[in-house]
C-alpha cells in the first residue's frame, strides 16, 4: 500500500471513531429545551396513535378501548 493512500486510510478511520461528542453542562439546557421534545404537540400524538392503532388492527395498552375492527 502507497503511503498516500495508507494516510487516507488512518484520516478515515479517525474520523470515523470520533463521531460521539461530550456535552458540557451549559450546553444541555439546550438540549432539554421543549421544542427539542418529541411529544410537544398533543395533536400530532393523537393523530400518530389514531393511525398505528388503525394500522395494526389492534388496540390497548394506550388507553383505548374497543375491538381492532375500528367499530368501537
Amino acid at each position: 500500500m502507497k503511503k498516500p493512500a495508507r494516510l487516507c486510510l488512518l484520516l478515515a478511520a479517525t474520523g470515523f471513531l470520533t463521531g460521539c461528542q461530550h456535552v458540557e453542562p451549559w450546553e444541555r439546557r439546550t438540549l432539554a429545551d421543549y421544542t427539542m421534545r418529541a411529544d410537544r404537540d398533543p395533536l400530532t400524538i393523537a393523530n400518530r396513535e389514531h393511525m398505528w392503532f388503525s394500522r395494526e388492527a389492534a388496540s390497548g395498552g394506550r388507553g383505548v378501548g374497543g375491538g381492532g375492527c375500528g367499530c368501537n
